[in-house]
């Protein structure tokens, strides 16, 4: 059996910086939930990113949740989703009693399609909230979708579990929506193995999400609850590795482009093979490398070849009103998603691929077209 390459795995620095703060954190004997490593994580990612205020969970979709919460999200509401994601985006509406309405993509940045968000307030005047995605580190269209929002009063939501460290038009995706999350794990551009963290320009919000995330406990010397609380705080452990972790995130999109641009050299000659779009406005992180293939080798043909040869590679995400828990809400669109899951893959892009494992990769996809 040859070496697996993997899709994307987790990657510690070289320079071993995130032991040096988990060793820390043991040395102090703080290795419960909150520290110090938890607050200048926090404080570190807000800087990074430039916001005001960040609040370190247990996952994205912890991030997301609390996020809604904040934003007054609450049972009957709608919330417009994209379509085209992973579950975790979608399940926090549910938590909070509301209701998602799917909205589908665009050719042009694979992300939500503003004139579909358009007919969906056409629909649903009084949607109360937009979750943005930007999938697989491809920002989506912010300053339609902004300008589209803020006609209709709703509150925008920026899912970058795939995009930390991508910009939009010189800023951070994240930053730019009424809140942003991002996800730390396994699989992430850098990984705390798991974790999330909300963050917004709105102090006083994060201030309360952080409160709700330790379970609501009251100022009082006695356990008091007048809320509803939850257990979605990162432990300072773990919030150790993200500080490491963040040290070298240029570093893995450094990487993360160059795997992208080693296939897109080798492999955009090939028949009916096309790359994940690109905007002048948009810098990628790049997370996942992924392509579009039209012809008569099919997604399943290049992942079963590449799976016999132990390489790692996934279709892109199944839409959202496809699923079967979903597909009793409403979908405002027209089968854009449906056309990217059935002709898309996304090719291993792990940050310690070597050169060698590259032109595996490659060298199989190849034998495919040569057959």
């Amino acid at each position: 059996m040859k070496e697996r390459i993997y899709l994307s795995s987790p990657h510690m620095s070289d320079e071993g910086y995130e032991m040096q703060y988990i060793q820390e954190a043991f040395a102090t004997n703080w290795i419960a939930p909150l520290g110090e490593n938890v607050d200048a994580f926090e404080c570190e990612v807000a800087d990074k990113v430039g916001v005001k205020s960040a609040a370190a969970l247990s996952s994205g979709t912890a991030a997301i949740h609390l996020a809604l919460k904040a934003a007054g999200v609450g049972e009957g509401d709608i919330v417009f989703c994209p379509t085209l994601t992973f579950s975790a985006t979608a399940n926090p509406i549910i938590y909070q009693n509301a209701t998602p309405v799917f909205i589908d993509s665009d050719y042009k940045t694979w992300n939500m399609c503003p004139e579909a968000l358009e007919k969906a307030f056409q629909k649903y005047p009084h949607a109360k909230a937009v979750l943005v995605v930007h999938l697989y580190g491809l920002s989506a269209d912010m300053d339609r979708i902004m300008e589209i929002c803020r006609r209709h009063g709703a509150v925008v939501i920026e899912d970058a579990a795939e995009s930390l460290g991508t910009y939009y038009k010189g800023r951070h995706t994240g930053s730019i929506g009424d809140y942003g999350i991002f996800s730390f794990n396994g699989n992430k551009i850098i990984t705390t193995s798991g974790g999330g963290m909300l963050v917004s320009d709105n102090e006083e919000r994060i201030a309360k999400a952080r409160f709700w995330a330790t379970q609501s406990r009251d100022q009082a010397r006695h356990y008091q609850h007048s809320e509803l609380g939850y257990n979605y705080r990162m432990s300072n452990v773990v919030a150790g590795i993200g500080r490491g972790q963040l040290k070298v995130l240029e570093q893995r999109v450094a990487k993360k482009t160059n795997i992208y641009k080693f296939y897109k050299r080798e492999l955009e000659e090939l028949e009916n093979m096309t790359f994940m779009p690109s905007n002048d406005w948009d810098q990628p992180n790049y997370w996942l490398s992924s392509v579009i293939l039209q012809g008569e080798v099919r997604p399943a043909d290049v992942m079963e070849v590449l799976s016999r040869e132990n390489i790692e590679s996934r279709p892109v995400w199944k839409p959202m009103h496809l699923q079967p828990f979903f597909d009793k809400y409403d979908y405002i669109g027209s089968n854009v998603a449906e056309w990217l899951f059935e002709n898309g893959v996304c090719l291993p892009s792990d940050t310690k691929m070597t050169n060698e494992d590259l032109n595996r990769v490659v060298g199989v996809i190849k034998g495919l077209w040569n057959r």
